[in-house]
């Protein structure tokens, strides 16, 4: 696997180099040390994965990351400083493209593992996903019977997004008003944890809902948005409660949006609406499948809107999507079914 570097300290830059070094799979393509010079040398060079820092001179990360998926698109890893004070440069990045982000390692004479071992762990974990067209498939094909029916529940929207999901995201959710909005919201974005906190809160100041992060034993309300905040599995729970599972142990994608769907299929007694936005692999097609064999609503974003038509292409091929739509329609296409719930 071919990495590249894309920072301006040099000593975060030697930092990242020892570790992409010290792995036999995994060879250094080039440097650059702001973003203006990586997008010229990944035109002519293109990694399989960069390591993009946020805040540079001439061209920040963000616009880099913007360009390069524009032009010469590769995989690309944000590396930030401070998690919660570039969250928004972050989350902006990850819209354009750019499949998750990671704390900058620090620097160690010995380059000890457990320096390491968060960068090396997101780089594997990327190279899995770039590097698999498929992956064991562990849903069900058909749902469980609902274990219990409450009435008064509110109708449920849960939504799966991975790389581009934030900026979707704020399409769509800025569209709903707290005045009128009577449904519930769930989220599984693919994103690490310790971004979590982070993602809620900017969510929070992009919409008049109420976004916090899933709590065990916390039940979806009307106009609450609830996101999953751990690196468990968001699952939904005979109790009608969220919860986080370590279960399958297995599974490639944590938080996994078809092991959430699933649980929603099996146990919320009341219907609803599932959307499964932009994202590369094949995450949430399965579930979305049995959640429109459990008479939900189901939708899919299109190609054309998409950062990458991975997710919602492998529902629309599974045949779990009643609509295909441009992320700015599926808000108005929520509202017009929610009364049918």
């Amino acid at each position: 696997m071919r990495i590249a570097i894309v920072n301006d300290t040099p000593i975060a830059v030697e930092t990242m180099r020892r570790i992409v070094k010290k792995e036999p799979n995994y060879k250094l393509a080039w440097v650059a040390y702001d973003g203006m010079e990586a997008v010229g040398k990944c035109a002519a060079d293109t990694p399989d994965l960069i390591l993009m820092d946020v805040l540079m001179p001439s061209m920040d990360g963000v616009e880099a990351t913007k360009r390069i998926m524009s032009q010469s698109p590769c995989a690309i890893l944000m590396v930030t400083a401070s998690i919660n004070r570039y969250a928004a440069q972050v989350f902006e990045a990850i819209g354009y493209g750019a499949l998750d982000a990671i704390n900058t390692p620090v620097w160690s004479h010995d380059s000890s593992p457990e320096n390491n071992y968060g960068l090396l762990q997101k780089i594997a974990t990327i190279a899995r996903l770039i590097g698999k067209s498929s992956r064991q498939q562990f849903i069900s094909s058909v749902p469980s019977k609902p274990s219990r029916n409450l009435k008064q529940l509110p109708p449920l929207i849960v939504i799966g997004a991975s790389t581009g999901g934030p900026k979707a995201l704020t399409t769509i959710l800025s569209q709903f008003s707290q005045q009128n909005f009577h449904a519930a919201i769930a989220i599984v974005q693919h994103l690490d944890a310790q971004f979590a906190p982070s993602f809620a809160s900017w969510l929070n100041e992009q919409t008049s809902l109420s976004v916090e992060l899933a709590s065990v034993g916390c039940m979806p309300e009307p106009g609450k948005v609830l996101v999953a905040g751990t690196n468990h599995h968001l699952v939904m729970r005979s109790n009608l409660t969220l919860g986080y599972s370590q279960e399958p142990v297995d599974c490639f994608y944590r938080p996994s949006v078809d092991v959430f769907f699933t649980s929603v299929a099996r146990h919320w007694t009341n219907k609803g609406i599932g959307v499964l936005l932009t994202g590369m692999g094949g995450d949430g097609a399965r579930g979305l499948n049995l959640l429109r064999q459990a008479g939900w609503h189901t939708i899919a974003q299109d190609e054309k809107t998409c950062v990458v038509y991975g997710m919602p292409k492998a529902a629309v091929d599974l045949g779990a999507a009643i609509e295909v739509l441009p992320v700015e329609a599926i808000a108005c296409s929520c509202i017009k079914y929610l009364p049918m719930y």
